[in-house]
């Protein structure tokens, strides 16, 4: 008779801290008014305590809730999207403003119902944003746009202050932890957006804890910089749900420490690396000097 499988046990550095204060529930009112949607919440981030009661910070996830890709790390709901929001926009500028953002991070789902991958929502939304907020920095993490150059040029064109697209795992598990994206369409998709917009920080982020080795890891590093990618973050892989891959192996904290340094002796401009660690973790931090600019030139 077959052994059952071997449950790896989640240790204490991976103990979330609980903080639902006035501000947590205030960005949770008022996200549910404006009828927006967060991947905060949508993927079960392990931060949203921190980032809403303390940093009161939020990841704005626009396009719907539903996502047309089936990632089996990801815990956002998949099936048939409904049809494109114009008002989402305007609600999430708002929402910015009323939240006296310095730095908003728009993610999006998968959008390959859509000729043009959601591109033209995104950029009215960074239009949106910029016209609300002239001094708020904004991040955008879109999914590959079926990785059409064109989709990617709407994007660029409305001048976000970093461009981020996760690669989220080693080239060998990509099969295996993704859903219709490749590796190589994802640094093409990078590479691409340094080339429409040189002087726009580009971003991508991985998962660690699938079944990769350190020198896939490095190997990784490697690629997204021959693919001029200037800020890595690097983060635990958690099991959303049972029916998501399982967890193979849990990094101590040391472990990211030492990737963080590999990285950064790589020629990023900078990472984050550490157990609860996601692409959007402490983004306000890493375009300090974005907003500096934008100030000057106001």
């Amino acid at each position: 008779m077959a052994t059952k499988e071997e449950h790896v046990r989640k240790p204490d550095w991976l103990k979330i801290k609980l903080n639902t204060n006035e501000h947590y529930v205030g960005l949770k009112k008022l996200m549910r008014e404006n009828r927006l949607h967060t991947v905060c919440e949508e993927a079960k981030c392990p931060n949203i305590h921190e980032c809403w009661a303390v940093r009161r910070t939020a990841t704005f996830m626009i396009l719907g809730s539903v996502c047309t890709r089936a990632c089996r790390f990801c815990a956002v709901k998949t099936g048939l999207p409904t049809e494109l929001d114009w008002q989402e926009p305007e609600r999430v500028a708002e929402s910015v403003r009323i939240m006296n953002l310095k730095h908003v991070v728009v993610t999006a789902v998968a959008r390959d119902d859509l000729k043009d991958g959601g591109a033209a929502v995104f950029a009215e939304t960074v239009r949106a944003i910029r016209r609300k907020n002239p001094f708020t920095t904004i991040e955008v993490l879109p999914s590959d746009m079926g990785g059409v150059y064109e989709n990617l040029k709407i994007l660029m064109d409305a001048r976000p202050d970093i461009l981020n697209h996760n690669i989220e795992t080693v080239r060998r598990l990509t099969p295996r932890v993704r859903a219709r994206a490749t590796y190589e369409r994802s640094l093409e998709f990078l590479r691409r957006a340094k080339e429409l917009q040189p002087d726009i920080p580009t971003k991508s982020s991985i998962m660690v804890g699938l079944g990769e080795t350190k020198e896939e890891i490095i190997e990784a590093m490697d690629d997204l910089r021959a693919n001029h990618v200037d800020i890595l973050t690097i983060g635990q892989y958690l099991q959303p749900t049972k029916k998501h891959l399982k967890v193979v192996k849990y990094y101590h904290p040391d472990e990211f420490q030492e990737l963080k340094e590999i990285a950064l002796s790589k020629g990023f401009s900078h990472c984050e690396a550490g157990p609860l660690v996601r692409s959007s973790y402490h983004a306000d931090e890493q375009v300090s000097e974005a907003a500096k600019a934008r100030q000057l030139k106001a």
